[in-house]
């Protein structure tokens, strides 16, 4: 079944938005070359204490922290550690907060210093996936809709969509109904209706798309080492279209 929000329940969830976005702000503000992807989980825990927030991914499915923290060839799901970040690396960052028992979830991907120009392209590609994604979100619409939009860009930029990973209803619980899938037929699938959240989150890769499970057990790369974008916002769906809720006030 999939939960029809209530304004009472838009609201908490716009705030809680908001409160994701300015730590993430923060969070990609302190990202540098040669800091390690664990000093990142530390100013994490800080300023979600500082907020009075909770870490929604800290103990789901025994994942031990509040960041995912993916480089180059990582996709998602990747606990930070000792790992340091380097010159020309991909790195993407995933966190989510629950605040008065409900959630947002918000992923972005940077480049650090010079990185080559597809991998520039690939980072591109994959944000302006989840933009044009995002503008197919209205009643009337498809999940099939909005994940056509992502395969047809990520395809026709020579990329590939990684086709075993997607998005996801949120509110009381982190993950729920429906899956939203990043490739689709535009018509099929469940039709949107205004009071769904959905989290919207294109990952996109340079190679096959085709994935495997990191060494840690938690995490998911490319089989073939190619480099993968990650981005990701809440969204709405209003009477009109969509809000974006992941954003500052």
């Amino acid at each position: 079944m999939i939960a029809i929000k209530n304004e009472a329940q838009i609201e908490i969830m716009k705030k809680s938005g908001a409160i994701l976005a300015e730590i993430m702000a923060e969070l990609k503000e302190s990202v540098e070359v040669g800091m390690k992807t664990q000093e990142l989980e530390e100013k994490a825990q800080v300023l979600v204490k500082k907020r009075g927030v909770e870490c929604s991914f800290k103990g789901y499915r025994d994942y031990p922290a509040c960041l995912c923290t993916s480089l180059n060839e990582e996709i998602v799901h990747v606990p930070p550690s000792g790992k340091k970040i380097g010159e020309g690396d991909l790195f993407s960052l995933d966190m989510g907060i629950k605040f008065k028992s409900y959630h947002a979830d918000l992923a972005f991907t940077v480049g650090l210093k010079e990185v080559p120009p597809q991998a520039s392209e690939l980072m591109e590609v994959t944000r302006e996936a989840l933009q044009e994604s995002m503008e197919r979100v209205k009643p009337g619409n498809t999940l099939g809709d909005v994940g056509h939009i992502i395969q047809r860009k990520a395809e026709q930029s020579g990329f590939s969509v990684i086709k075993e990973l997607c998005g996801h209803g949120i509110g009381r619980d982190i993950h729920q109904a429906p899956q939203v899938l990043n490739v689709g037929e535009p018509g099929k699938g469940l039709e949107l209706e205004p009071g769904m959240t959905l989290c919207l989150e294109p990952m996109i890769a340079m190679g096959k798309g085709e994935v495997v499970r990191t060494e840690n057990g938690h995490g998911f790369k490319t089989k073939d080492n190619s480099l993968s974008a990650h981005f990701e916002h809440t969204v709405l769906v209003t009477e009109q279209g969509y809000e974006v809720l992941t954003t500052a006030d």
